[in-house]
């Protein structure tokens, strides 16, 4: 006979006791009906062990002692790989996932060469002036944790004069950014000479956000580094790391010209991961509309954080994340969750705010942020234990980066999918396992595109003679002084034979060409918010948002609080708010047109037997312009008034291309105009995403919108709105002046519409989706997919031959 304890075994929780983890906020959904009704995919992932190597017999006895004092007695199989590689002098990639210790691929071989050369430096390249301040503090903790004597600085345009000065004679490691490379430090090599003389590693994390025209930018300031250091007698060992993207190693060895060995296999153990895309319920059967995934991310959300789940939720814009921040706000507040564990991250926040946020997740004083694609990168915030994504970013690679940043290396995590309205996010919803099983997206560069790559010669020219036979990275000698030839007719350089004969080119003007190149294409000075209330900076914003954000009666969110914009003066960038409690927020409305300013090329394009239709090249006017703004009650989300904004446009000249559909085309397809133009915009969709891998760029770098090439002068008409007669594609280059992917795209235009046609056509789809014409539309001869082929029939373009 068992013997009674003196209490009970298994007593039952009380009543009043919230559950607490993420395992009891799983099983709670999946014992509600409404929820499973709108879950399209809850798959678990299983758990993944550890794969694990010595710590070299031979490394650094002070780093081995540091790493021994933090517990780690044995590296991951992927860091002893990186580590191997980099210290025999050999280019590597490590591209694993978040969390999966990165950063000791490249603070091993680095901290090792410092121990033994005191004098050896370090180049850390980051994409964000915050990432390299971030990685700066954990580097210098190690550097301390081992005793080295060496220092580590951020040089950015925030770093005061005697720390530029002291990271110019004493930083062992510098960390930096490309755009301060590229103009702060190469043109000034000489100040640097100890620095490039002793230089062993270049270390470029967060490797797949270079790509497109930034990326191709990048690649020719590697060819400049390069050849700064060889010339004061250094050849360093380039280290990158990269989150997952689908060609890893191609990408770096573009980026840097030479072969690059890779490591993709990581060896840091993996917790259980629950992968959920919840469809929001249909409201409006007729029109398909669903119920808010804004409303539905939150409620979601407030279930992990009444669990106590330490939770990141991403938000596609800015005022979607301040909006999601008080909705969960007002939420929680009958819970008594104090609404200080609860916070915004997204750009314009001021430094001291988004550190004091990163500190606190880390510490976990935070339970739940929510963020924009700000905290996408590598920023340490510690330990997640779920995503929640309100809407897909647009791309596989985007999502899973996402993703990445919940769930460490033991115990389960959760990573969540609410699908929108949108025609993209219902394709994924329609089709969920896309979601785990469809190829991450390739990142594209294009480093010899002309206009770039002149723009650097004439960078490198400034910074150092060219001699004669000399190569550019891995452009041939040939190549180069063609380059040189044509920018010396344009008197830009000049040459003469040196005392050996050898014809040297020198530059030649007064200009200072890396002020004149920007690698990211973004113009104009950040604007600054400023309470009247307290008289203090709150913000700042930069050009383009100002537009949508703070114009004039607009309310401004910040940390979850509303302010409504008093004044913008605009000349001298400054916008006054004050702080309100209105019932709505403010939504800005906006309009596109492309308007051909010259037109430099013009042909007839007709592969067989059909109408044609007429090709154009040549420079354009894009125009944006703020056109009024609409008052949405918060909760509701009810249209409760509209505005006026009275703000200049933003107009940029840049170089496009265009394809016209005659208006005979568009009356022999038999059906409505509307069906026609929706069949032109899933053209418009797959031929876009032809021109952006044929010209190896960032599909962001060349913009696209369908517009009326008859009528210049109508009124703005958004890639949205209904264009009149002769509907017309325009694709131009998403940089001020061009860097010529118009024109290489007006040069191709034939293989473009070939390559189409058979993209479309080889497409296993019935109806339409993201990889060719776009989603949506029933299936068959209805579908946008058939039409769009039959568009094509008819205007003479038939099957690749």
């Amino acid at each position: 006979m068992r013997a009674v304890s003196d209490g009970f075994v298994g007593r039952p929780p009380a009543p009043w006791a919230a559950a607490k983890g993420l395992e009891s906020v799983l099983a709670a959904w999946r014992a509600d009906a409404a929820m499973t009704r709108c879950v399209r995919l809850d798959e678990v992932l299983p758990a993944r062990e550890g794969r694990y190597a010595p710590i070299p017999d031979d490394l650094a006895a002070p780093l081995v002692a540091a790493l021994a004092d933090r517990g780690v007695t044995q590296l991951y199989g992927h860091q002893a790989e990186a580590l191997a590689h980099a210290r025999a002098g050999r280019h590597v990639v490590v591209a694993t996932p978040t969390a999966s210790g990165k950063s000791l691929c490249y603070h091993l071989p680095v901290l090792d060469r410092l121990a033994r050369e005191p004098d050896a430096r370090a180049l850390y390249l980051y994409p964000t002036k915050a990432l390299s301040r971030d990685q700066e503090q954990g580097l210098r903790a190690l550097i301390g944790e081992a005793g080295l004597d060496a220092g580590a600085i951020t040089y950015d345009g925030d770093t005061p004069g005697d720390a530029r000065r002291a990271a110019r004679e004493r930083a062992a490691v510098l960390l930096t950014n490309p755009d301060m490379l590229h103009a702060g430090i190469l043109p000034h090599h000489a100040a640097w000479a100890r620095f490039f003389s002793n230089l062993r590693y270049v270390v470029l994390d967060e490797l797949h956000t270079y790509r497109g025209v930034f990326g191709s930018h990048l690649a020719n300031v590697l060819r400049r580094l390069a050849r700064v250091a060889r010339f004061h007698g250094s050849a360093p060992t380039f280290v990158f790391a990269s989150a997952t993207i689908g060609n890893p190693r191609e990408h770096a060895a573009r980026m840097l010209g030479a072969p690059v060995e890779l490591v993709d296999r990581s060896g840091a153990p993996e917790g259980e991961r629950h992968v959920l895309v919840y469809d929001p319920p249909v409201v409006d059967a007729q029109l398909g509309i669903r119920a808010s995934y804004v409303k539905a991310a939150v409620r979601l959300t407030a279930d992990l954080v009444r669990a106590e789940v330490p939770t990141l939720v991403f938000g596609q814009s800015r005022n979607t994340v301040e909006t999601m921040l008080k909705y969960l706000r007002d939420r929680l507040a009958a819970d008594h969750v104090d609404p200080e564990l609860l916070v915004g991250y997204r750009g314009g926040y001021l430094p001291g705010t988004r550190r004091r946020i990163e500190e606190g997740l880390r510490d976990g004083k935070i339970r739940c942020v929510v963020a924009t694609n700000a905290l996408e990168l590598g920023i340490d915030i510690g330990s997640l234990d779920a995503v929640v994504c309100a809407g897909y970013p647009g791309d596989v690679a985007g999502l899973w980066q996402r993703f990445g940043r919940a769930g460490r290396r033991a115990g389960a995590s959760a990573s969540l999918l609410v699908t929108s309205s949108r025609p993209l996010d219902q394709y994924v919803a329609t089709d969920p396992r896309f979601v785990v099983g469809a190829p991450v997206e390739h990142a594209r560069v294009d480093p010899d595109n002309v206009e770039i790559l002149i723009s650097h010669l004439k960078c490198a020219a400034f910074e150092l003679p060219f001699e004669e036979g000399e190569a550019f990275g891995d452009v041939p000698s040939e190549a180069v002084a063609d380059a040189l030839r044509f920018l010396e007719d344009h008197r830009v350089v000049h040459s003469a034979p040196d005392g050996r004969g050898t014809r040297v080119w020198h530059w030649a003007t007064d200009a200072y060409p890396a002020n004149h190149v920007s690698l990211r294409s973004v113009g104009w000075d950040n604007f600054v918010v400023i309470d009247l209330d307290g008289d203090r900076t709150i913000a700042e914003m930069d050009w383009r948002s100002t537009h949508t954000m703070l114009h004039e009666q607009a309310i401004y969110q910040h940390e979850g609080e509303q302010y409504q914009v008093e004044r913008l003066d605009f000349d001298n960038h400054k916008a006054y708010v004050r702080k309100v409690e209105p019932d709505y927020y403010t939504d800005a409305q906006t309009h596109t047109r492309v308007t051909v300013l010259c037109e430099d090329d013009a042909a007839w394009v007709k592969l067989g037997a059909g109408h044609g239709l007429a090709a154009g090249a040549g420079d354009v006017s894009v125009v944006e312009k703020v056109v009024g703004y609409k008052k949405i009650k918060f909760h509701t989300h009810e249209n409760v008034g509209y505005g006026d904004v009275r703000l200049p446009e933003m107009q940029m000249h840049t170089t496009g291309c265009w394809l016209t559909v005659p208006e005979d085309a568009v009356r022999a397809q038999g059906i409505g105009r509307a069906e026609v133009l929706d069949a032109i915009r899933g053209l418009g969709s797959a031929m876009h995403l032809v021109a952006s891998v044929g010209l190896m760029c960032d599909p962001r770098d060349l913009g696209h919108v369908l517009g009326d090439r008859s009528d210049p002068d109508g009124p703005p008409a958004s890639e949205g709105g209904g264009p009149g007669f002769d509907p017309t594609l325009f694709f131009f280059d998403h940089v001020p002046g061009g860097v010529g992917l118009a024109a290489r795209l007006f040069a191709e235009r034939e293989a473009l519409l070939l390559r189409t046609r058979a993209l479309v056509e080889a497409c296993p789809c019935k109806s339409g989706c993201p990889a060719c014409v776009g989603p949506g539309g029933p299936e068959g001869e209805a579908s946008v997919k058939a039409r769009a082929l039959a568009l094509l029939a008819s205007l003479g373009v038939g099957a690749l031959q």
